[in-house]
């Protein structure tokens, strides 16, 4: 029956009155009974489950439970049996009620040290188990290449809870109505942080907020924030680790005749590089310090850039008689 719904297995709303329960009973009865179905056990077990659900939803107060708790409808009822047969005490005392009213009493007091706690062990998973840690939450966060080189800070929108100081966070595993929470265990509030991203930071780095997290079950400690960064795409620069790659151009005649070409590093600071006579294309040179800094401690990466040599789009007629001459001593070169 796990997971299968009474009133689909009839057929029925959830507010279908008990003719219609019980007409409905009676047609998939007759439908599914074993002596009209003679070795068929697929309607031997869909018989099994039509007793069932009519079982539970033909007795008011086994469906009122069904109604309320679900699958765990039989567990409550055999934990509020085990409660009045232990004499628990009255709705005068009550810090937490169940949702049909039914009162479990003080549970904060009564949960402790009592036959209750048995049968929270056994039904629940609770019980003499202490406080646990809470669980760790993750968010992204986005950052541009330069924010990862210097660091940066983000308002990031959280969601702050605490453990009911009602229930202390058992309501919601025991599918209560705490009238403090109503039944979340946590009271629960928005939270803006800001947060320090250190330099360095990569595509992939979790920055960690301690104690940001979820509370934890009976008044634990809470987990911890873990930002996740995400580095946008960079139009000019492509990182491999803490190194950086980059594209100059370099008209042709400084690649042959060697001179200089301003490069702009991440930072924004300009250098200029040497270009030495008949620099071929493609050809890489290393800024030794010019990279990223070192997430894990001081000191940079290197920034690798890639001559690109710019052929001219336009040229005058001087130019190009210049050139003439320049392919006719090549020539000549060769030929010699």
């Amino acid at each position: 029956m796990a997971g299968r719904d009474y009133y689909e297995i009839l057929g029925v709303s959830r507010d279908a009155s008990e003719k219609e329960i019980k007409r409905a009973y009676r047609r998939l009865a007759r439908k599914y009974h074993p002596d009209l179905n003679p070795g068929d056990k697929e309607a031997e077990e869909r018989f099994k489950e039509i007793n069932k659900a009519y079982e539970v939803l033909s007795d008011p107060e086994k469906r009122r439970l069904y109604d309320l708790y679900g699958e765990k409808w039989e567990q409550v009822a055999a934990f509020q049996r085990a409660q009045r047969e232990a004499g628990a005490s009255g709705p005068g005392e009550a810090t937490f009620t169940w949702r049909t009213g039914d009162i479990f009493g003080d549970l904060g007091d009564l949960l402790r040290g009592s036959i209750f706690e048995d049968l929270l062990e056994g039904f629940f998973g609770l019980g003499r188990r202490g406080p646990s840690r809470g669980q760790n939450v993750e968010q992204e966060v986005e950052l541009s290449l330069e924010e990862a080189y210097t660091g940066t800070s983000r308002i990031v929108q959280v969601t702050e809870e605490d453990v009911c100081p009602a229930c202390r966070g058992r309501a919601r595993a025991l599918g209560a109505i705490c009238q403090a929470c109503r039944g979340l265990g946590v009271l629960v509030r928005p939270k803006r942080l800001e947060v320090r991203i250190p330099p360095g930071v990569r595509d992939g780095s979790r920055v960690r907020v301690a104690g940001e997290g979820r509370p934890g079950p009976m008044g634990g400690p809470k987990g911890d924030l873990y930002l996740v960064v995400r580095i946008r795409p960079h139009p000019r620069f492509r990182r491999e680790g803490d190194d950086l790659h980059t594209e100059v151009e370099v008209p042709v005649e400084d690649a042959v005749l060697g001179g200089e070409v301003e490069v702009t590093t991440i930072s924004g600071r300009r250098v200029l590089l040497r270009i030495p006579p008949l620099t071929q294309n493609g050809r890489i040179f290393r800024l030794a310090g010019l990279g990223m800094p070192h997430l894990e401690g001081g000191g940079y990466g290197d920034m690798y850039v890639t001559v690109k040599v710019r052929i001219p789009e336009h040229i005058t007629e001087e130019e190009r008689e210049l050139y003439r001459r320049l392919r006719e001593l090549r020539r000549s070169a060769v030929r010699r």
